[in-house]
């Protein structure tokens, strides 16, 4: 039960509009006890009451059933409307409050996390699971207590009105708890189960729908038709045995339910022609049955329905927990002005505990304004040493200091706003052109926004799109080209104006028109800022101030291009076997 008091907690804020909508509650499911009581009064007090005359019959009648009518025509209508009202508001405001904060944590959590765990599982935790937990609000908060009170209420007139035919109606009742508990007991397992695999489901589609190309290109319809029908074949399967449970225990409870009325015709009957019982109380006592049994039914789909919030709370609090790798230490500070000197101290790193080391002691002094390009075969390490500076990842031994300090004494949202990155693939949002680049500076207006563009020598191309700076760009930027796609990129760094600047593979996997365009971008953008650059192709980073060549997690040789060639070494080598292969 940890999962529900965790879950009180946001809760708390509504309690008093909570216990408003139980009160009106409470007026919409009382007025229905009216309707028994009035059938007992018409039956022994008008119809059978043989000592008045019919006239006065009819007046009483006429005068009950209008005040009947103004309760259930004037009165019902509107506690109808605000119980509906206020009970679907409060469950839809706490979830709004709770996605907000699933969403802070999300942007909380490491790389390492998002390297582990598929983005549908994400996605589903937070929509689909939180979306469950609401039946918390309206049935748990809600309707549960409406229901128990609803329950009392009837006894409590059942037994003022006759107290050994109340007793009657309530022997099936134990047998009707212990069905409940033992059913609803093995239902929360089986509801967890049919989550995570729905869950598994939606991870899968997200992948191939976002991987479509791929599919289309290697001719794997079929293939994939069968991967996706294993996934939904396992979701299948556990949705049955949670419908199969579920119908036992709708089968056993409603037999329990649907008996108890029968026990009490056949007593209140025996009742009525022995004289020990009126017609009138007869017909009241079956219809406050109904309205006994049919909350203990409905308590039923309540605590079917609960199960299963239970098991999405659990979900929901499980993804809650997940540690963040990355956070502000006590007393971390704030980082104003930044000069741009940074050196890696003996710095080794390693994804994960059980792996081997990444970067082996790597030291390196880097200046304010220096131009320093990574270079070196895949996997060396060049694109792992980039992500330490901005604490994408921490180092797991040595020190990272900018300007002097240990990067990790500093506030983390404060570091990242002072560097910029270009990446080999950039990932735009499907909105327009503009808000992408007002990534860089949401506060910028619409002439730096240009000004930023023409820098990157994107602004002629997205003049001639559609829609201009308005246009969509799709999922991802889809509908730009790779090029089109660096120099929004480009621009929104421009736009962001950072001292620090990274860019890992930025001109890899381009047509040579794009990267000349995208080379002088890069050009003006590292002027005057400490630059980083992870490039594969030599030819690019010839202007560098110092190339430093990475083997094996490991600084191999380090200096200028013509350094490096004289020395004859293994960049000599590397840059020679690049020349051949252009």
């Amino acid at each position: 039960m940890d999962s529900v008091k965790r879950y009180l907690q946001f809760v708390k804020p509504y309690k008093w509009i909570i216990f408003a909508t139980i009160i009106i509650g409470l007026l919409k499911f009382t007025i229905p006890l009216l309707l028994p009581l009035l059938t007992k009064y018409v039956i022994d007090d008008i119809v059978a009451n043989h000592t008045i005359s019919t006239d006065t019959k009819t007046e009483r009648l006429f005068w009950v059933m209008a005040i009947m009518a103004f309760v259930f025509i004037v009165l019902r209508p509107p506690i109808e409307y605000f119980r509906q009202y206020f009970a679907q508001w409060t469950g839809s405001k706490i979830l709004f409050d709770i996605r907000n904060q699933l969403f802070t944590h999300i942007q909380k959590l490491s790389f390492k996390y998002y390297a582990n765990h598929r983005a549908g599982e994400v996605v589903s935790r937070v929509i689909t699971d939180v979306e469950q937990t609401k039946n918390f609000i309206i049935t748990g908060l809600m309707n549960l207590w409406l229901d128990l009170a609803t329950i009392v209420i009837a006894i409590v007139i059942m037994f003022s009105m006759d107290v050994p035919l109340t007793i009657v109606s309530l022997l099936l009742l134990p047998f009707y708890i212990f069905s409940v508990k033992h059913f609803i007991g093995k239902l929360r397992a089986l509801t967890r189960n049919r989550s995570q695999a729905l869950a598994d489901v939606q991870s899968h589609l997200q992948e191939r729908v976002q991987g479509m190309s791929v599919i289309k290109s290697f001719a794997r319809e079929e293939y994939e038709q069968e991967q996706f029908n294993q996934q939904n074949k396992n979701f299948l399967e556990k949705a049955l045995q949670h419908t199969s449970w579920n119908a036992k225990s709708f089968a056993v409870v409603n037999t329990i339910t649907d008996l108890a009325p029968l026990v009490v015709i056949g007593y209140a009957g025996y009742q009525v022609i022995h004289g020990g019982l009126s017609l009138g109380e007869m017909v009241a006592f079956i219809g406050f049955i109904d309205r006994l049994y049919n909350p203990l039914r409905r308590l039923v789909n309540s605590s079917t329905t609960l199960t299963q919030t239970l098991a999405s709370m659990d979900r929901m609090f499980e993804f809650v927990d997940e540690k963040y790798d990355i956070t502000d230490k006590p007393g971390a500070v704030e980082l104003e002005k930044v000069a741009g000197n940074i050196t890696f101290e003996n710095v080794s790193f390693a994804y994960d505990e059980t792996e081997e080391r990444t970067l082996k002691r790597i030291h390196l002094e880097v200046n304010q304004g220096e131009t320093i390009a990574l270079v070196g075969m895949s996997g060396g390490g060049k694109s792992s040493l980039v992500s330490l500076i901005p604490r994408f990842y921490d180092v797991t031994e040595g020190r990272i200091l900018l300007d002097g300090k240990d990067i990790r004494d500093l506030k983390v949202r404060s570091l990242r706003d002072k560097i910029g990155m270009v990446l080999q693939d950039n990932i735009l949002f499907s909105e327009s052109v503009k808000a992408n680049i007002l990534m860089g500076n949401p506060e910028a207006t619409d002439d730096e926004v240009i000004a930023a563009a023409k820098a990157a020598n994107a602004h002629d191309f997205i003049m001639n799109l559609t829609d201009g700076y308005d246009t969509k760009v799709g999922e991802r930027g889809i509908k730009l080209s790779g090029g089109q796609r660096q120099r929004v990129a480009i621009a929104r760094v421009f736009l962001k104006n950072p001292p620090i600047l990274v860019l890992d593979e930025a001109t890899s996997a381009l047509d040579l028109e794009s990267e000349h365009y995208i080379q002088e971008a890069l050009d003006k953008l590292a002027h005057d800022r400490t630059t980083f650059i992870v490039a594969h192709r030599l030819s690019t980073i010839t202007h560098a101030d110092r190339i430093v060549l990475i083997e094996h997690g490991e600084i191999v040789e380090v200096g200028t291009h013509d350094e490096l060639m004289k020395k004859q070494g293994h960049y000599y080598q590397l840059f020679q076997v690049q020349q051949l292969d252009a």
